[in-house]
């Protein structure tokens, strides 16, 4: 007998397929350590499945002494062949495959879980495949059927059996490969039989005796059945039993979503009367929510609050317009209004109040929607709520002490920056609706505070205020505030003991750079404050952009501080207090700063500033290359290459027309741009760095990066270099062809090629560039690369905050993983690491990436799935086994069905996306919301 292996690699006899050989294929699949056995069983198991023999080996596959293992595969090669090769089955078998999948699903209503749902989901597509010609009652019968005794199963075994069914029914409806003509039929028949379904269900819940076990699966039968759009009016007992259930903790995080998924279906917004039922059950649950709370029960907390939002956020505007019942409704929001004030810190101790914030966008924009007349009641009654809100906010935004912040982790620091972060978007979007009103009183509040000499204040209540005007000034023109100034006089005041309020301080100012160009006379006031925090490394990020963005707004008011400036600058870039790219920030203000000076100045001012780090370079040349004088030089030709890209004396001027663009107009000078005289000067020097380090790309890289942000900048003052520069460049090019000497050429060729008095040398350069690239294509490739070293690399990239890297990381995996079996050396590194990259996609999934990038990662899923199926159902399962993983929103059974839901999916790509989709929107605590839906 042939090992499965083999009849795979060959072109298969269909006697080939028997029990016999798919049993050695699935063994060798689940066991067998060789990937290149695994594969081949796996593409020789593909093939049994949608062979004719299926029909016979999946039936004594699924005999009671096989293992489970086994047994699945016999369920799902039946779910394969009903629900994709339908038109294979003759309509007179229809009625006895119906009675063979009912006998197997009652024997195995007390056996193995995941064979039982592989059954259930063959029937399910029966149905589907059937309705509503075939068998036009077909969930009343299978209610019929099971309700019927014999079969020697249990009563309880049976009803649990029947729910699965039930509840895979709608699912497998929602991914069929039904016509679209058909799906419409069949959705308007399934909606026809919810009347058979919910007597059932609301028999199941209200029975004293049930069994906690089948209220739970009652309940998620109804989040099933809901996705149908089943009509909110014909659900209300059902959501009535599922409010009395949350009392229950076994039954209350399935209560919780189905009341969740019924009340966020779209739909359910055209039955007004059965939400306004809804909202006093929901203002009910605030006795619940308040013990949950004091006793610091989160799950608790976080369901009731999951509810209060959805019914809040998805109809807030069919509720608002209900106006003889709006005492009710403002009920409802000062219950959201609690849960985003929830006592304890983010996410230390709670995660509740992040899930609120999306509804109080949701409900400005309805107010603010309605016309002139009918808005100025409601801003009436609801401006006092958004004060009241941008006080919660303000407060839950405010820093724990500093013993508790010392304890905890950095991912939980790094959540609360970014919870911080949502804060500040939603103030900013409150402003919108309170206006000037909002700053006042936020200067108000911080003028008492700072001015009440009687009353101890802690530095988070200062910071948090703070917060709230950078929140705003940052994207909001505050230039007409009337309370500008005196938050200007306030801020010498506050006294910084703190690096967080330092920080804060700093980024405030840094907002308010814009209103400083245009009140110059206010500078003195907050200048010395950014140049004393320059020396503190802890306040490097918040004082460096701050002095950058005052030197870009206010450079034309800045040269009576010139001197100040640039010696503090010098004194903490000579001292090395900041990182590298907080010193290329520094190295980009004092080039704003410069370009307002004099000619004279400038060139003063630079010789002073660079001559250290050129001194230091001429040393370095000298020296023989290594790692730690190469970071060195990289260094000190990036503090150029920033300085120089901002170092610009023209003026933005603009023309008469308001729709002009600026134009660029250079004062008078004598000489030649400082810029060009300082390259002139070091130009010898940075040939010299390059004839020891040309064949090292990132130095070449930085020595280019000199020249192309100064033509950018200077465009054609830059003339006096060009001759000598195209020069270094043929022979930089000529002798080693790298991309970044590539990239200058192009920028030169672009400014210069069109001026006579320059077109030689950049003929020259184009001409010499062009053979070499020429040549180099013809050469061919003659080196070889490690694919495992490539991969590796390539892991790192899936996890950058930039979208095109991610999507061209996803793109290349999705291109590499179907050769995992006809080039051995990506098989191997697929084997070997696999499970890293799927541990990447899984975190990426979990929250750790944009989702836009979704349908990217689950292409790299369906990818491993499709050509590594066998290692991806073990890495899958070794996976999420770790607690937490991919998230801490997600419950072991939630984990467990994704995985399911994904391994079965490898032809339809589009159900990969949303299976993902979903998931991801539950990893987040996003799943039912309105912001959500509209994803």
């Amino acid at each position: 007998m042939e090992t499965p292996g083999r009849i795979a690699a060959s072109t298969a006899d269909t006697a080939d397929f028997t029990v016999e050989n798919v049993e050695k294929a699935l063994h060798q699949l689940y066991y067998d350590p060789n990937i290149e056995n695994k594969n081949l069983a796996q593409k020789w198991l593909m093939q049994a499945q949608i062979s004719p023999q299926a029909w016979q080996f999946c039936w004594a596959l699924l005999s009671p002494d096989k293992v489970p293992e086994i047994q699945y595969f016999g369920a799902s090669a039946l779910h394969t062949k009903i629900s994709r090769y339908w038109g294979d089955i003759p309509a007179e078998q229809y009625d006895t495959l119906k009675t063979q999948l009912f006998s197997q699903i009652a024997l195995f209503a007390s056996g193995s879980k995941i064979v039982l749902t592989r059954l259930c989901v063959a029937l399910a597509s029966l149905a589907l495949n059937m309705m509503p010609e075939a068998w036009p009652s077909a969930v009343s019968e299978m209610v019929r059927m099971f309700q019927e005794e014999g079969g020697g199963v249990d009563g309880r075994a049976r009803c649990l059996a029947l729910l699965e069914l039930l509840t895979v029914l709608p699912e497998e409806f929602q991914t069929s490969r039904l016509p679209q003509y058909r799906k419409g039929q069949v959705r308007g028949a399934l909606g026809r039989e919810w009347a058979a379904v919910y007597p059932l269900l609301q028999q199941l819940l209200r029975q004293p005796d049930s069994p906690a076990l089948v209220k739970a699966r009652v309940l998620k039968c109804l989040s099933s059945w809901v996705l149908l759009d089943v009509p909110l009016s014909e659900s209300e007992g059902l959501l009535e039993a599922g409010f009395a259930a949350l009392s229950d903790p076994e039954l209350f995080d399935t209560a919780v979503e189905a009341i969740v998924n019924a009340i966020s279906q779209p739909d359910s917004q055209r039955y007004v009367n059965t939400l306004l039922k809804l909202v006093p059950q929901v203002l009910q649950l605030q006795e619940q929510l308040r013990e949950a709370v004091q006793n610091g029960d989160m799950e608790t907390s976080h369901g009731i609050c999951r509810i209060a939002v959805s019914l809040g956020e998805n109809h807030s505007r069919a509720l608002l317009e209900q106006v003889e019942h709006w005492q009710s409704f403002l009920a409802l929001v000062n219950m959201i209004m609690f849960c985003t004030g929830i006592p304890g810190h983010y996410p230390v101790n709670e995660t509740t109040s992040s899930l609120t914030l999306t509804f109080w966008y949701t409900l400005q924009d309805d107010i603010m929607s309605f016309e002139a007349e009918k808005q100025a009641v409601y801003l009436q009654v609801y401006r006092p709520v958004y004060f009241q809100l941008v006080d919660v906010l303000l407060h839950k935004a405010q820093f724990p002490t500093d013993e508790e912040y010392a304890s905890w982790s950095s991912d939980e620091k790094e959540q609360f920056r970014i919870y911080r972060v949502d804060i500040s978007d939603t103030l900013m979007y409150v402003y919108e609706m309170l206006g000037a009103e909002l700053l006042s009183n936020l200067y108000d509040k911080l003028g008492r505070l700072l001015t009440n000499a009687e009353q101890p204040t802690s530095w988070q209540h200062t910071e948090a205020l703070l917060y709230g005007f950078q929140s705003i000034a940052e994207t909001i023109d505050v230039n007409y505030s009337d309370v500008i100034p005196g938050l200007i006089g306030l801020i010498p005041r506050i006294n910084i003991n703190n690096v967080q309020l330092a920080d804060t301080v700093m980024f405030t100012i840094g907002a308010l750079a814009e209103w400083l160009a245009d009140h110059p006379v206010m500078l003195s006031s907050v200048l010395p404050l950014v140049l004393q925090a320059l020396g503190n490394p802890d306040l490097s990020v918040s004082s460096v952009s701050t002095l950058k963005k005052i030197c870009r707004e206010c450079k034309y008011d800045l040269p009576p501080y010139a001197t100040n400036i640039v010696a503090v600058s010098q004194e903490v870039l000579i001292k090395q207090i900041h990182k590298t790219s907080q010193c290329m920030w520094l190295m980009q203000a004092l080039g704003f700063l410069l370009s307002a000076l004099p000619v004279e100045d400038i060139l003063r001012n630079l010789h002073s500033l660079i001559t250290p780090y050129i001194q230091q370079l001429e040393k370095l040349a000298e020296e023989t290359p290594n790692p730690s004088n190469k970071l060195a030089i990289i260094h000190i030709l990036g503090l150029l290459s920033n300085l120089f890209t901002t170092l610009d004396i023209t003026k933005q001027e603009d023309e008469s027309g308001e729709s002009a663009p600026p134009v660029k107009s250079t004062p008078p000078q004598s000489g030649p741009n400082p810029v060009v005289v300082v390259l002139q000067q070091v130009f010898a020097l940075i040939q010299t760095v390059l004839s020891k380090w040309l064949n090292d790309s990132q130095v070449v890289e930085a020595v280019c990066a000199i020249f192309e942000k100064s033509v950018k900048t200077l465009l054609h003052d830059f003339a006096p270099m060009v001759s000598q520069l195209s020069e270094m460049l043929g022979q930089m090019y000529s002798t080693i062809p790298q991309a970044s000497a590539l990239d200058l050429t192009r920028q030169m060729v672009h400014i210069f090629a069109s001026e006579t008095d320059h077109f030689p040398p950049i003929k020259a350069l184009f001409e010499l560039v062009t053979s070499v690239t020429l040549t180099i294509f013809q050469q061919g490739r003659h080196h070889r690369f490690s694919v495992s070293k490539l991969i590796k690399e390539v892991f790192l990239s899936l996890k950058f905050p930039e979208a095109p890297t991610v999507k061209s990381t996803c793109l290349f995996f999705t291109e590499l993983l179907p050769h995992c079996a006809d080039i051995p050396p990506v098989g191997q590194v697929v084997q070997e690491d696999g499970k890293l990259l799927l541990l990447a996609v899984l975190e990426a999934i979990g929250g750790q990436s944009s989702r836009s990038l979704m349908d990217q990662f689950a292409e790299v899923l369906f990818s491993m799935n499709k050509h590594c199926f066998g290692l991806l159902t073990v890495w899958l399962k070794e996976a999420l086994q770790s607690p937490g993983f991919p998230s801490s929103r997600v419950s072991d059974e939630q984990k467990d069905t994704f995985s399911q839901q994904v391994l079965r999916e490898r032809v339809n790509k589009r159900r990969v996306k949303d299976i993902v989709k979903e998931f991801t929107l539950v990893c987040r605590g996003l799943h039912g919301t309105e912001y959500a839906a509209e994803y």
